[in-house]
């Protein structure tokens, strides 16, 4: 499970919800000044966690560059990005087939994180190693 640190994690609620199709699971916890600093999402089989982090943390957007990649399998995913760009997600990487046999595209929420949605298009032979 990753766990991901936003400066609004409210915010990134509302995002992953309406732009890439998450839902909210388990408890959400708020800090004293009122504000949720832990939540769950979930998006089929996959979990991620989140939080706010600790006072001179910079997020990727404020450090001008990606410090990882999340990886989430979807079921169809030329659907999935049609529903992100329609809702205003920055696309990175339109759909395209890899050579590994996935068809993915890569978008970015708004404080800089990167997100890959993949199908499989192809199994992968037994033989062949990554």
């Amino acid at each position: 499970t990753a766990y991901l640190y936003y400066r609004d994690v409210a915010g990134a609620l509302r995002f992953l919800t309406k732009t890439l199709g998450f839902r909210k699971c388990g408890p959400q916890m708020k800090g004293p000044d009122g504000k949720i600093n832990h939540a769950a999402m979930q998006l089929g089989d996959g979990l991620v966690m989140m939080g706010c982090p600790w006072p001179k943390y910079k997020n990727p957007k404020r450090l001008g560059q990606a410090t990882q990649s999340l990886y989430v399998n979807v079921d169809n995913v030329d659907k999935h990005f049609e529903r992100a760009r329609k809702a205003g997600a920055k696309i990175l990487e339109k759909p395209q087939n890899t050579p590994y046999g996935h068809r993915r595209y890569g978008a970015e929420d708004p404080e800089g994180h990167q997100w890959y949605f993949a199908q499989e298009i192809r199994k992968r032979s037994k033989s062949k190693k990554l």
